[in-house]
């Protein structure tokens, strides 16, 4: 069906993200992908000592999120003998940084209570030699897995998908093929489900694919191949007021699939090579993306309401029909950006800084390096009037949401490298350091 992005701003009473609530925290930043909750309070304070109800042992690494259906918690891992320590990228992408060796793996999926974390059941999906070495800031395990009310999906990049019911039954598995990345990175890019359907992006760097699996059985429904090269990012549903999309990031060209058939239905040349997904809501568009790792000009625009076909930028042009606003903008990112009320949310990964933008303008309101942070890679989240920022080193920046910085307070746990996304479970927070997840409740 061919309809159109009929969307319409209405600015007069502010920009409002669509609102996740705290229930099921199933996929990457939540529901709605967006990191947004509303429903319940988070906690806003905690450390160590404080706060933090339970505490659990994650053997092996593992950069996804966490995910949440029900009473029960997901998470993912690869687990190695001689495992290096990943690398810290708090001053940009170390060359010359992949694995030297290739030790057996066992790619696990572990299931735990969400009330107390004790582990349920744990189950190997696969076991071996990887079918690729990766960068040693990346890990086997860097794909968030998605459930629903009966299932999960972990899905292991290279390695393939294995689909369990919740009592930790093998369901189906899926091989797509190993595929080298851009630097030998890995892969990253996490699967989300629409209706019967799993869907996957599979940018690499000799045959990038979308494609979308049966939820019940794992066949191959649809696939489009893509003129792209490695991409890191998460297809991001956008639920506007016209229709549901699919929106994928791409080095060449950032395109709008219709999730149910594979069908193109807009696309927009210039976004850049990247590892941040889109964000919006009912009445806007956001895309953002880097063109390379050095953190050369990548494009960030608004895509408005109506958008069919080709709706590329001009020579000279920073908008049209479709395009609100754009610019180039030079960063290096692996967080996605936050959409809060009239406000987007951007952080830096090599600098600690966090940059607040106007959404109906693109105005920037504020750029600050952040005193005490490091770099940040997981993606940040809202709850009431509080903006959360988790830098790579375990520190919690808390804001006040607007167009003004200002930090209310800090909040640090010490476990190594932190890469993974929050979840949210009930009241809770759920926290993936190095080597533990955490619980933390007021």
């Amino acid at each position: 069906m061919q309809t159109k992005l009929g969307l319409v701003v209405a600015w007069g009473l502010g920009l409002l993200a669509t609102r996740t609530t705290a229930a099921d925290w199933n996929r990457f930043r939540g529901p709605d992908g967006n990191s947004v909750v509303v429903g319940v309070e988070l906690p806003a304070e905690w450390a160590e000592d404080s706060h933090v109800v339970w505490k659990v042992r994650i053997p092996g690494r593992g950069w996804s999120q966490p995910v949440v259906a029900g009473d029960r918690i997901f998470v993912t891992t690869a687990i190695a003998e001689n495992e290096e320590e990943p690398r810290r990228l708090d001053r940009g992408v170390p060359k010359g940084a992949r694995n030297a060796t290739q030790d057996d793996y066992r790619w696990q999926v572990m299931c735990l209570s969400a009330s107390s974390g004790k582990v349920l059941w744990s189950d190997t999906a696969y076991e071996g030699k990887p079918a690729h070495r990766k960068h040693r800031g990346n890990t086997y395990a860097s794909e968030t897995p998605v459930a629903d009310d009966e299932r999960v999906f972990a899905y292991f990049g290279a390695q393939g998908m294995v689909c369990y019911d919740h009592s930790g039954k093998r369901q189906w598995e899926k091989r797509l093929g190993g595929f080298p990345t851009q630097a030998g990175w890995g892969t990253a890019s996490s699967p989300v489900t629409y209706g019967n359907l799993v869907l996957i992006q599979c940018d690499n760097q000799s045959q990038s694919f979308l494609m979308a699996l049966d939820k019940k059985t794992g066949d191959e429904l649809w696939r489009v191949n893509r003129d792209e090269k490695t991409n890191w990012s998460t297809p991001y549903l956008w639920k506007n007021k016209v229709r549901e999309e699919l929106v994928v990031a791409g080095g060449v060209k950032m395109r709008s699939y219709h999730p149910a058939t594979g069908e193109l239905l807009w696309e927009m040349a210039g976004s850049g090579r990247t590892s941040v997904s889109p964000v919006g809501n009912a009445e806007m568009l956001f895309v953002d993306s880097v063109v390379s790792f050095q953190g050369s000009p990548g494009l960030f625009a608004a895509i408005r309401p109506g958008a069919s076909g080709d709706i590329s930028l001009q020579d000279g042009e920073t908008t049209n029909e479709f395009v609100a606003w754009s610019m180039m903008l030079k960063s290096y990112r692996n967080s996605s950006p936050l959409l809060y009320r009239d406000c987007l949310y951007m952080l830096e990964q090599s600098r600690g800084t966090v940059r607040c933008f106007d959404a109906e303008t693109g105005t920037i309101h504020y750029q600050e390096r952040v005193p005490g942070a490091s770099g940040f890679a997981a993606s940040p989240w809202a709850n009431g009037e509080r903006v959360f920022l988790l830098d790579d080193a375990g520190l919690t920046i808390v804001l006040e949401p607007g167009p003004q910085y200002n930090v209310i307070r800090s909040n640090r746990l010490s476990d190594g490298i932190v890469w993974s996304s929050p979840a949210v479970v009930g009241g809770g927070l759920l926290i993936r350091g190095m080597k533990h997840l955490y619980c933390i409740r007021d």
